[in-house]
C-alpha cells in the first residue's frame, strides 16, 4: 500500500509548488482566493531574502531578520497547505510527488526549486570554498571571519597571518562586490576596534572576475563606476583572470599567479537545480527546465517551471531571463492568474518580462542603479543610488518586524560606525590546519 503524506483533502484541484523562493512565494500569493488547493512542499520551513545575505555574513543584519516562516506569511490563507519535507522523485504519470515523508498527488505540478551554486565540476573547490545561497553559508561565512582573527592573535609567522588575514572573492556580479564592499568597510571601521593588537593594514580582500568588467548585464557606467568605488575603498580588484584551483590554503589562477588564503568565498555562478524524474529532453544547459510563454515544462499539459529553474527561450533572450528575483515574481504571479484561467477554460496570457532594471550597493553612500521608469532609462551612482537600493530592498523583505528590524540596523550601523551582530553561533568552514604551534601568551 502506498504510503502518502497526511493531507487534508478539501475537494479541490491539487496546485503542488515545490520551492518557497520568490517565484513560488508569489505564485502562492495570487492563489489565494482562486478555487483550488494550494500545496506548497520545501525542504526549510521559511523564506529567505535572498539579497540580504551577505549583511548576514557581514554581521550588517541579523539571520532571522530575512527568512520568515511559510505559514506565517500565509497563515490567513485558507486553501494553503505547508509540507516540510525533501522531494525525492516526480511520477508525471500518476502525479504523484514522491518525498521524504511520503506521496503527494497533484493536478497542477510548479517546480520553483531555484538554483544552486555552480562549481563546474571542481569537487575541490566545492569542497574548500564558502558558497552564498543559504542563511547556513551566510552564518558559516561570518564564523569563519570573526574565527580567523580569533586564531590570528596567536600567530607570529606572517605568511600563516595572510592566511587567515587575507580574503578572496570569486565573481564579480552583485554578491561579489556587495561582499567586497562590506569585508572593506569592517576592516576600515570595525576590525580594528575589536581587535587592536591586529594590524589590519595587511589585510588584503581581492575580488577576482574571469571576465573584463564587474556586474556583467549592468551599464558600462555602473560597471566601471562600481570598480572605482570599490578601488578605492582598498580593494584588489583583479580582471580577466580566472581560478585554477584552490586546496584551501593556495589559490592558483589561470596565469600561474598564485595567492594564500584559508578564506575564498565562490561567488561566481549558479546552475538549475530539477527534481528527479522529469524527461531530460526537458533539461536545457545550465540545468535549466525548458518552458513556453505560459511557463508550461516542455513536453507536459500540467507541469509548470517559474523562476530560476526556468528557461523561456525566446529572440529577446536565447539564454532564458535572467535569474533574478524580478523574473521569478513576475513570473509567479502570471502563473497564479493562468491557472485559475486555465481551470475555466480561459484563455492563456503569454508571459512578458517588465525589466525593472539592476542595482547593486558597494557600501556606505556608493551605490550604483540602472533603473527603468516610465520607458526610460535611469542610471545613478553614488549617494542617490544608495538611497535607492535601501529603499527598494527594504520594502521588499518579507514580514513588517523584518523591515523594522532591517531599517533599526542600517540606521545603527550607519551613524555609530558599528555592526553588532559578531557572533560565532554554530559551525565555520575547516580547511588547512595551522601548522605554526599556537604559543599561549603568559598573563602576569
Amino acid at each position: 500500500m502506498a504510503n502518502y503524506a497526511r493531507i487534508q483533502d478539501i475537494g479541490k484541484p491539487k496546485v503542488v509548488i515545490i520551492g518557497g523562493g520568490f517565484a513560488g512565494l508569489e505564485l502562492v500569493k495570487t492563489l489565494k482566493h482562486a478555487d483550488v488547493q494550494v500545496i506548497l512542499i520545501d525542504k526549510q520551513n521559511y523564506h529567505t531574502f535572498q539579497p540580504l545575505l551577505y549583511q548576514v555574513a557581514t554581521s550588517g543584519v541579523e539571520a532571522d531578520a530575512i527568512i520568515h516562516p511559510f505559514r506565517k506569511i500565509f497563515e490567513e490563507q485558507k486553501n494553503f497547505f505547508f509540507r516540510l519535507a525533501e522531494v525525492q522523485h516526480v511520477d508525471t504519470v500518476q502525479q504523484l510527488v514522491e518525498t521524504n515523508i511520503g506521496l503527494i498527488r497533484y493536478d497542477f505540478l510548479v517546480i520553483a526549486t531555484g538554483a544552486t551554486t555552480n562549481y563546474f565540476g571542481d569537487e575541490q573547490m566545492e569542497h574548500n570554498a564558502i558558497a552564498m545561497k543559504s542563511v547556513a553559508d551566510a552564518i558559516t561565512l561570518r564564523n569563519t571571519i570573526l574565527c580567523n582573527f580569533e586564531n590570528a592573535l596567536q600567530l607570529d609567522d606572517q605568511e600563516q597571518l595572510n592566511s587567515l588575514m587575507d580574503y578572496v572573492i570569486v565573481g564579480g556580479g552583485p554578491t561579489g562586490v556587495e561582499l567586497a564592499g562590506a569585508l572593506s568597510e569592517l576592516r576600515l571601521h570595525v576590525f580594528p576596534k575589536d581587535y587592536p593588537e591586529l594590524d589590519f593594514k595587511s589585510m588584503d580582500i581581492y575580488l577576482i572576475q574571469s571576465g573584463g568588467e564587474l556586474l556583467k548585464g549592468m551599464s558600462a557606467e555602473a560597471s566601471k563606476k562600481s570598480q572605482q568605488f570599490l578601488e578605492g575603498m582598498g580593494v584588489k580588484v583583479w580582471l580577466n583572470k580566472r581560478v585554477k584551483s584552490y586546496d584551501g590554503y593556495t589559490v592558483t589562477f589561470n596565469t600561474g599567479e598564485t595567492l594564500v588564503t584559508r578564506t575564498l568565498i565562490w561567488a561566481a555562478g549558479v546552475t538549475g537545480n530539477p527534481v528527479p524524474g522529469l524527461r531530460p529532453e526537458s533539461l536545457l544547459k545550465g540545468n535549466r527546465l525548458q518552458v513556453d510563454a505560459y511557463n508550461f515544462v516542455m513536453g507536459y499539459e500540467n507541469v509548470f517551471a517559474i523562476g530560476d529553474i526556468a528557461a523561456m527561450v525566446t529572440p529577446e533572450n536565447p539564454q532564458g531571463h535572467p535569474m533574478l528575483a524580478q523574473p521569478a515574481m513576475q513570473q509567479g504571479k502570471l502563473l497564479g492568474k493562468n491557472l485559475q484561467h486555465l481551470i475555466s477554460g480561459q484563455p492563456l496570457q503569454p508571459f512578458v518580462y517588465k525589466d525593472q532594471g539592476s542595482m547593486a550597493t558597494i557600501g556606505r553612500n556608493k551605490a550604483v542603479a540602472d533603473l527603468k521608469l516610465f520607458k526610460k532609462e535611469v542610471k545613478s551612482q553614488g549617494f542617490f543610488a544608495w538611497l535607492i537600493w535601501m529603499f527598494i530592498h527594504l520594502v521588499s523583505i518579507v514580514g513588517f518586524r523584518n523591515r523594522l528590524v532591517v531599517m533599526t540596523n542600517w540606521f545603527w550601523n550607519y551613524f555609530t560606525f558599528d555592526s553588532g551582530n559578531r557572533l560565532i553561533l554554530g559551525n565555520k568552514q575547516e580547511n588547512v590546519p595551522i601548522t605554526e604551534t599556537i604559543t599561549h601568551k603568559t598573563v602576569l
